[in-house]
């Protein structure tokens, strides 16, 4: 746990605050390496809860000039403050909202329509993370940025018209999406008492996003989708990172199985394949090691294993899939994102099958990956229970929504608030260290979901569960599951989450007699009882249904991480886990299919 510094000036004193860093999270939400880290602090809470709470009366105005973008403007305006230029206050803003570290304030508001030459403005009405509104900022010379995260119209199939951010193949990264406006960095006195206003002039464009080439081992995919693209009224897309196997190209004739690594959107090949020696990667690995006291190696370790003599010949894929409300779908169809799940097994699997001459059969399909990625193995693997050959989840987002988190959303009425808890309590956390320190809470998570979007367009995670569990609200947005600033539940969308299918302990257990003889043999969980996201209590409540079936018995398996493993954790490198894989899918292959794939690994 290391702690970052944060400057309070009050009537001419400074005075030193500590705010916590929480642990890293790499599944989530890992900050760009490259991007250089804030060089200092900026200012920390006022000390008075007077003083936040006092209205602001500045106003940041801002506007664009008729050549710098095509029509009417319409998408979330941000404003961040940094103490330094370098990285650029949007880019710094945008880290420490991932980290949610509060090191870099920022605030934001929806324009609509605005023309060239029209004036946008942040005022005390803006939303706002770590302060919820411009009053609470303390005084102080700042560097600031202007942004617009630049909405896309979409009228969609189900008679809705909504206004969402297009992925532009940045995975809905607000600070670097391709499009979005920004002004140049300027230092500023910035008081949020004063009423002379500050302008800022939208003067730049983000530009496109840079794929990197294909390599004799990594080619990359990306289609148009007609399901969506039907759906949403607008052109959508899907593609993958394919990652090739030892002796694919000198082979033609050869087939092979493929495991389905479901992440975030990324533009890297699976398992951190890389050809490149570790150069600032160790530092950071080695961070992620000590916090998930698991067995993982460097991605150039598992590439020296990928490519040698005595490794199994599969492929590996990533799938892209990002939403207009998120950097993934979540793999399912749902209300509110479409129908991914006909999109990915209609259109792009077939697609890549066909073109990277995979067998295609389900035995020789096989899913894995954590956190997010977890949720989609595993739901994609009992949604589609005959598609797929197995699954190896790792630390899943909630598989039962009695434990949504440490959320029970079927009996608890609050998000925030824990049920009979003592007055004077903490609120209920959204995240911990693994000795069990508590790092955030929901309400502090809602506060910044609130700041980055309205109406489910955060690109958070709140937002994302709600998107892909949940039903459409009348205005055509995701409806959520609880109120962002209150916290309480909506006990409707509780059940529609249920009764579609997206908690997957109760799709199992009310589904068992159907799916079940299809699925024996092939779930396999790994979870870490000190996960730092509260993940653990849902996959217990997921075991202790599994492991009770009866007509047929699952017969797959449960290893829980002891002691304190956290966040990340495996118990066998990435390529254990491959010949694990391969050794499954060799031993459930049907008599007379080709095992050259196998045997090739095996010399």
């Amino acid at each position: 746990m290391t702690a970052g510094c944060a400057t309070a000036m009050t009537g001419g004193s400074t005075r030193a605050w500590r705010l916590p860093v929480p642990p890293l999270d790499v599944a989530r939400y890992l900050v760009l390496a490259a991007v250089p880290a804030v060089a200092a602090c900026a200012p920390g809470p006022r000390d008075t809860v007077a003083e936040d709470r006092t209205p602001a009366r500045l106003r940041v105005e801002v506007s664009y000039a008729a050549g710098v973008h095509d029509g009417p403007l319409t998408g979330r305006l941000f404003l961040g403050l940094s103490p330094s230029a370098d990285p650029e206050p949007r880019i710094a803003a945008y880290n420490s909202a991932r980290q949610r570290d509060g090191r870099v304030p920022f605030f934001a508001t929806d324009v609509a329509d605005v023309e060239p030459g029209e004036t946008m403005v942040i005022d005390a009405a803006a939303d706002g993370y770590p302060y919820a509104r411009l009053g609470e900022l303390p005084p102080g010379d700042y560097w600031i940025q202007a942004l617009v995260h630049v909405y896309t119209e979409y009228r969609r199939r189900d008679g809705h018209v909504v206004w969402a951010p297009q992925d532009q193949w940045e995975g809905q990264r607000w600070a670097f999406s391709p499009g979005n406006l920004i002004s140049a960095p300027q230092r500023a006195r910035v008081d949020p008492g004063s009423d002379t206003p500050i302008q800022l002039e939208l003067t730049g464009e983000i530009p496109p996003i840079e794929t990197p080439p294909d390599t004799a081992w990594v080619r990359r995919v990306k289609i148009r989708s007609r399901i969506l693209s039907d759906w949403w009224g607008h052109p959508m897309y899907l593609g993958a990172v394919v990652l090739l196997p030892r002796g694919y190209d000198e082979n033609p004739e050869m087939r092979y199985p493929v495991v389905f690594e479901a992440d975030h959107f990324k533009l890297d090949p699976a398992f951190g394949f890389t050809t490149e020696p570790p150069s600032g990667e160790p530092q950071l690995f080695a961070q992620m090691m000590r916090e998930s006291g698991g067995m993982r190696e460097s991605g150039y370790d598992f590439q020296r294993a990928w490519t040698g003599d005595d490794f199994p010949r599969l492929i590996a894929v990533t799938i892209q899939h990002p939403t207009p409300f998120f950097d993934d779908s979540y793999g399912l169809n749902s209300a509110n994102n479409g129908p991914y799940g006909d999109a990915i097994h209609k259109e792009l699997i077939p697609y890549l099958e066909e073109n990277f001459r995979m067998i295609g059969e389900p035995y020789a399909r096989v899913l894995t990956g954590g956190s997010t990625g977890g949720w989609i193995s595993l739901a994609s693997q009992i949604h589609y229970p005959t598609f797929y050959g197995g699954t190896w989840t790792f630390y899943p987002d909630s598989v039962d929504f009695r434990r949504y988190q440490l959320i029970d959303i079927y009996e608890d009425e609050s998000a925030f608030l824990v049920p009979d808890a003592v007055p004077g309590a903490p609120e209920r956390m959204f995240q911990r260290t693994i000795e069990g320190q508590p790092v955030g809470s929901v309400r502090q998570l809602s506060q910044l979901e609130r700041a980055q979007g309205s109406r489910g367009r955060s690109g958070g995670q709140i937002d994302a569960w709600n998107a892909a569990y949940g039903p459409t609200d009348a205005d055509g947005y995701p409806r959520r599951l609880w109120n962002l600033e209150t916290g309480v539940i909506d006990r409707e969308v509780a059940h529609h989450m249920r009764d579609n299918g997206y908690d997957l302990r109760h799709y199992l257990e009310e589904n068992w007699p159907r799916i079940g003889p299809d699925l024996v043999g092939k779930i396999r969980i790994y979870n870490p009882e000190m996960d730092q996201f509260y993940l653990p209590y849902a996959v217990y409540l997921l075991e202790e249904f599994l492991e009770g079936t009866t007509d047929p018995h699952y017969g797959g398996e449960f290893v829980h991480g002891r002691p304190m493993k956290g966040h990340l954790w495996s118990p066998f490198t990435n390529a254990e886990l491959i010949r694990r894989m391969a050794e499954h899918i060799s031993g459930n292959a049907p008599a007379g299919a080709s095992t050259a794939w196998y045997e090739a690994g095996s010399r």
